[in-house]
């Protein structure tokens, strides 16, 4: 990548990094930098960067990187971190207003101190509100669609819009919402219950979790869709991959469907190790395996 970004950058209130290291600031620990690194001080400077930036100015949006793989060589162009003021989060009746920037789990913590119900399973979700949004993250059962009323977001050519669940187009850990929008907040509903209660079974789900994943480990959380009458964790494990590893990156003797940066694993060695898996199941199986953790950047 150029050590400078050739590309014209507009005025903007927030901030530009050229050559910013991204490395610690996604959860695997690996990878390059990004051209341009872009904190935008607000919703409204987010806007003005992107009506005024040039057209072929590629544009990438990362969260706390809980789920995201950066290449090696890193990422062109620029790259927009939406910083904490995008991630306030005030309670309703039984909604919940979110930035994008908020994490999951803190949505889920607020939530059961407001007394509502049904978003708990969001303490279980790595990550942020915006990312949780594209891919339609879940587990234990539940998922953003189950609780989503609305999102806003910023588009291409810097207007702001706000999506229903009909635009959002929902399905199994994807959005069918276009590619180059920028969620800035969500509303979600859920259930007047007692704070306790919710608690209760919040509680019990991080156990759950603790207990059978690698939470402590530089990881990207669910490596792998689980194909349609499966579960990809047991394929892997079928195939004998337990454990296999490609330079410092294994695969998690805990749950096989979690790659681990055991030291300096490259992001190569990370995804390299991931194909290694999918060809194993593959020819075990007969099943391809779909990439859940998003992969980004240049070789």
């Amino acid at each position: 990548m150029h050590s400078r970004p050739c590309y014209a950058l507009p005025p903007v209130r927030g901030t530009y990094t050229d050559q910013a290291p991204l490395k610690d600031l996604v959860w695997f620990r690996a990878g390059g930098p990004a051209e341009t690194l872009f904190r935008p001080a607000d919703v409204d400077d987010l806007a003005t960067f992107m009506a005024a930036r040039p057209e072929d100015m590629p544009v990438t949006v990362i969260g706390v990187g809980s789920n995201l793989l950066v290449r090696d060589g890193g990422i062109p162009g620029v790259v927009i971190r939406l910083p904490g003021n995008f991630g306030r989060i005030s309670a309703e009746g039984p909604r919940v207003r979110a930035g994008a920037a908020a994490l999951d789990a803190a949505v889920a913590r607020a939530a059961a101190d407001a007394g509502i119900g049904g978003l708990e399973f969001l303490r279980g979700v790595p990550g942020t509100i915006g990312g949780a949004l594209r891919m339609n993250a879940g587990c234990y059962g539940r998922e953003i669609k189950d609780v989503f009323v609305e999102a806003a977001a910023i588009d291409a050519k810097g207007n702001k819009i706000v999506l229903k669940a009909d635009d959002m187009g929902f399905v199994y850990r994807k959005s069918a919402a276009p590619e180059d929008l920028i969620f800035v907040e969500a509303v979600f509903e859920g259930v007047r219950e007692r704070p306790d209660d919710i608690r209760a079974r919040m509680n019990a789900l991080v156990e759950q979790r603790e207990s059978t994943q690698p939470v402590r480990s530089k990881t990207g959380g669910s490596t792998f869709k689980n194909p349609p009458g499966h579960k990809a964790w047991q394929l892997i494990d079928d195939a004998g991959c337990r454990g296999l590893m490609r330079g410092a990156a294994q695969v998690s003797e805990k749950h096989c469907n979690f790659l681990i940066n055991t030291a300096n694993a490259s992001a190569a060695d990370i995804e390299g190790l991931g194909e290694d898996v999918r060809a194993k199941v593959k020819e075990k199986s007969g099943v391809t395996l779909e990439w859940e953790i998003k992969r980004v950047g240049v070789p």
